[in-house]
């Protein structure tokens, strides 16, 4: 049994990781009976802590907005000068964990005072992000508001523009935010198709809330999600193919924003790849000039014999030709016979 005062802290965490939690979860989180939670709720109201509840099914206990005290105090030009930095490290990846720094930024917004929020909020209105020519444009506040519904741990509303410009409105439970180096990706499961999906952020056009809380059971790995999707989703034609590498020389050789990788034993990789059709996936794979065996589809393994074949062929021709001069000129160099070219075929 835990003392009281850590409770206390404990129920303070869990109030402060999502916007509500009904008396039965919170007592199943803590292992402590409704009573307790009840009693330990009235403790935190009398310490200063503004902790609202709400009637009805979907009712239960939440902190106030702009109620927490942050451990470390900042003035006012602190406070901005943090949150501008968060935001930047977001947006440029220059501290490699984005969702860290989104994170933070979205805790460091929740405690802040209304007149410092609002100063952020017109600072982030007046910034403008110029991207590479590569890079698409996100528009402000877009990543915090995507961070917020994974964090938030509800069903929300997403209005989204496919790649072919179609506008779709659809019923999402925020998971992740998943940044490659180039885009920014939700990962959130579709209600009505019930399955896990991937949007790219700088397509999203509204995400709002439901204020219907979800579960997520079995949720997938987010970054494999993303790199699945990116790697096959715009193809045509998917392949399957095993390296006989380990995960990371195989990562090196086909990036993941290229292939879809698991580990097939401590030296093996299967990768997923797509392409337009069976001849341009045999091209991108003999490019590889690595031993790789196509597991599927059949067309992509023909295709790839079949170009293996050319190459072999055309290059054998000119070596016997070669061959045949350096035997005129030498009185027949039998070394010279010898060296026959290596052949090139997939494993």
């Amino acid at each position: 049994m835990i003392s009281a005062s850590a409770r206390l802290l404990r129920l303070i965490a869990l109030l402060a990781a999502r916007p509500s939690w009904t008396c039965a979860e919170l007592a199943d989180r803590m292992a402590v009976t409704d009573r307790t939670v009840r009693r330990d709720i009235a403790k935190l109201r009398e310490l200063g802590y503004a902790i609202e509840s709400d009637p009805g099914p979907w009712g239960g206990y939440r902190l106030r907005a702009g109620s927490r005290v942050p451990p470390l105090i900042l003035d006012d030009e602190e406070a901005l000068a943090v949150a501008i930095g968060l935001r930047q490290a977001a947006l440029s990846g220059a501290l490699g964990g984005d969702q860290a720094a989104l994170s933070a930024l979205l805790k460091l917004r929740q405690v802040l005072p209304k007149r410092i929020a609002d100063r952020l909020g017109d600072m982030d209105a007046a910034f403008v992000h110029t991207p590479r020519p590569d890079e698409p444009q996100i528009p402000p506040g877009m990543l915090l508001e995507l961070a917020t519904a994974c964090r938030r741990g509800e069903r929300a509303r997403l209005s989204y523009r496919d790649r072919t410009g179609n506008a779709t409105v659809r019923d999402v439970d925020p998971y992740r935010l998943v940044h490659t180096g180039r885009r920014w990706y939700f990962v959130a499961r579709d209600v009505t198709r019930g399955q896990w999906r991937t949007f790219r952020a700088d397509r999203v056009n509204q995400l709002q809330p439901t204020g219907r809380p979800v579960e997520l059971l079995d949720p997938p790995d987010p970054a494999r999600l993303v790199s699945r999707s990116i790697a096959t989703g715009p193809y045509p034609l998917q392949a399957t193919i095993r390296l006989p590498l380990p995960m990371d020389q195989a990562l090196r050789l086909i990036p993941s924003t290229v292939g879809s990788h698991r580990p097939d034993g401590p030296d093996a990789t299967i990768v997923d790849i797509g392409g337009p059709d069976p001849d341009g996936l045999a091209a991108y794979l003999l490019g590889l000039a690595t031993p790789l065996r196509v597991l599927t589809p059949d067309a992509v393994r023909r295709a790839l014999v079949r170009r293996t074949q050319h190459l072999l062929t055309a290059n054998a021709n000119e070596n016997d030709g070669a061959n045949e001069n350096d035997g005129a000129n030498d009185g027949g160099n039998d070394d010279a016979n010898d060296a026959a070219p290596g052949e090139p075929s997939p494993q």
